[in-house]
């Protein structure tokens, strides 16, 4: 049979198919619990090639000693074993990781080198062996070869298009990894040919099991309220939960590692103390009517903005369409003539946009460890200036302390925005006099330079109270498209 003819050629092509879908689909394993920084992804891909380029150099050293098919078939069973423990462990360690490592940097090698060395080291053998075993003539090695890395790496540039377009999104997280895996366990039983051993067909059938089990965990996991959901952009997790305050029963919704949102599910209102802060607004410009906000989510402060702000309208860019899907079936999220929702990236519709806004909200957050730095820098910020209105105000949460290495991001963000707003204020949300606590801190500038009058509104008065009144140290720089080290500050924050 001819496919037989082309084993060597399917097999190569498929390990590095497999190779680039298990690196993308790695950054979802780590998101939830380690974020996606530049950290993160830097250790999965520095890890990934490392151990891509040991495996090429042991399964060249190996091939030289007696190569055969089953051998072959070996590492490559091995390979999908491998990754079969891959998921059944990545959650626990992760957890355990996220618990007791401080440094996001030394989490991510140490789970990138646990989850993900083991079977690249083994996908990187199959190239070099499966070209020694190609090898019938010396003088045909260097065209042997080098057309193997190259069906190699044309497998590589489909798995990296068919997971990032298609397989992600489609299957998630759990299931993809059941389906490389089997692939796997596919090629080494079309390697073994004659030698198929039982270990290697029951292991087949245990995956097949697994992505049942998987299937039905998935249907109660939902049946019992807690959805996870893999789209183009992030890992979605929503759940039920209890308000540590109030008692009350509440649902999350948490992007990549990020409890970006929460809604009561007994009535309304705004769960997070922060949230309530962007009605700051109405005190800087009593008057507003067109405002902008970067971040959806569970939309939670824009279905409250339009509860209490019926003259007003609100457009809300968030990347993610999927997230404004999960909005509409679990938070509630409405059509509304006031709001306008737009699918983009937030510096896009930022560069884009012609229209003029009262206020601006920032809530952008990709996680807990990383925030969009194309928002953050001077010339985001000076783009805001341009398209606010002449008495224009934009509030935006971070979280940082004030003083100390771990308030270096809000110090640069401080200076960014002074460098551009004639007025810039901050006030701590949990503790307002303690500049060394990390919390959420709301950033207030004001276009105008005229001081606004005092409040008698008592929940306003309330928010102004948290007013930071001590200096802030300038020793940061501002930050600039050009050079920009928010992963690294947000890092010390942690």
């Amino acid at each position: 049979m001819k496919i037989f003819k082309y084993t060597l050629e399917i097999a190569v092509f498929i390990c590095g198919a497999v190779v680039m879908v298990f690196e993308l689909v790695g950054s979802r394993v780590l998101g939830p619990y380690l974020g996606t920084s530049i950290f993160v992804w830097t250790s999965l891909i520095g890890i990934i090639l490392g151990s891509l380029s040991l495996g090429y150099y042991l399964g060249g050293k190996i091939s030289d000693k007696k190569p055969d098919y089953g051998a072959l078939s070996a590492i490559i069973f091995s390979s999908a074993v491998v990754i079969g423990v891959t998921l059944l462990i990545k959650d626990f360690l992760l957890a355990y990781l996220l618990k007791n490592m401080g440094d996001i940097r030394i989490a991510s090698i140490i789970a990138s080198l646990i989850l993900f060395l083991p079977a690249s080291l083994l996908l990187g053998m199959v190239s070099p062996y499966a070209a020694k075993l190609k090898l019938s003539s010396l003088n045909t090695t260097g065209s042997t070869i080098g057309n193997l890395y190259a069906i190699s790496t044309a497998g590589s540039i489909v798995g990296t298009f068919l997971s990032g377009f298609y397989l992600i999104p489609r299957f998630g997280t759990n299931k993809l990894l059941i389906i490389i895996s089997m692939t796997l366990l596919v090629v080494s039983l079309m390697l073994a040919r004659k030698k198929i051993s039982l270990i290697r067909v029951s292991s087949l059938a245990i995956m097949v099991l697994i992505w049942f089990g998987f299937g039905e965990a998935s249907r109660l996991s939902r049946e019992s309220g807690f959805i996870d959901v893999d789209s183009p952009y992030n890992r979605i997790w929503i759940y039920e939960s209890v308000d540590a305050r109030t008692n009350e029963p509440i649902r999350m919704f948490s992007v990549n590692s990020e409890s970006d949102s929460a809604m009561f599910l007994e009535r309304d209102g705004l769960v997070f103390d922060y949230t309530k802060y962007y009605h700051l607004a109405r005190y800087f410009d009593p008057g507003f009517k067109t405002t902008l906000m970067f971040g959806g989510a569970g939309y939670s402060f824009p279905k409250d903005f339009l509860l209490k702000y019926p003259q007003a309208t609100i457009d809300v860019v968030e990347i993610d369409p999927a997230i404004t899907e999960l909005a509409k079936k679990y938070f509630d999220l409405k059509e509304n003539p006031r709001l306008s929702i737009y699918h983009a990236d937030g510096r896009v519709f930022l560069n884009k946009t012609k229209k003029k806004y009262d206020v601006i909200f920032g809530d952008a957050f990709s996680s807990n460890y990383s925030i969009p730095y194309q928002l953050t820098t001077r010339e985001a910020v000076k783009r805001k200036f341009e398209i606010l209105a002449d008495d224009g105000i934009v509030i935006l949460n971070t979280i940082s302390s004030i003083n100390g290495e771990k308030g270096q991001f809000l110090r640069a963000e401080y200076a960014t925005y002074k460098d551009i707003f004639p007025q810039v204020y901050l006030f701590p949300v949990r503790n307002p006099s303690d500049g060394d606590e990390v919390q959420n801190i709301i950033l207030v500038a004001l276009k105008s330079s005229e001081k606004t009058a005092a409040s008698v509104d008592p929940e306003l008065k309330e928010y102004l109270s948290h007013l930071w009144k001590e200096n802030v140290e300038e020793d940061v720089p501002v930050l600039t498209d050009d050079h920009a080290p928010v992963d690294y500050y947000i890092n010390k924050t942690i």
